[in-house]
């Protein structure tokens, strides 16, 4: 599947009562909050003893998945733009790769 496929069939499933405002909000609590159940999982794993559950983790990261395309919607960007334009970040940030130096003296 595509990406930009991806955010419009994930938008059908977004409230249609939202307005732009409601959506954005919704959009970054919901960020925050699928962000925090996937590290809920790893630190059981690292901290408690638990057995690293990946279905559960990948399962997380499908709705930190969904909450980006319902911002980038409402920010009118699809997300190949969002992907790209990272991708263009880091290149410039990184040019030659990940080298510790770099990652302590960007700007």
């Amino acid at each position: 599947m595509e990406i930009n496929e991806y955010q419009r069939l994930a938008m059908k499933t977004l409230n249609p009562k939202l307005d732009k405002k409601d959506i954005l909000i919704n959009g970054v609590m919901g960020l925050c909050g699928e962000a925090g159940e996937a590290i809920d999982i790893v630190k059981k794993h690292l901290a408690q003893g638990h057995e690293l559950h990946k279905d559960k983790l990948v399962e997380e990261l499908g709705d930190v998945a969904w909450y980006l395309a319902e911002l980038a919607m409402v920010l009118e960007v699809d997300l190949d733009t969002i992907l790209t334009n990272n991708i263009k970040k880091l290149a410039k940030r990184y040019p030659e790769g990940f080298k510790e130096e770099d990652s302590i003296y960007r700007d």
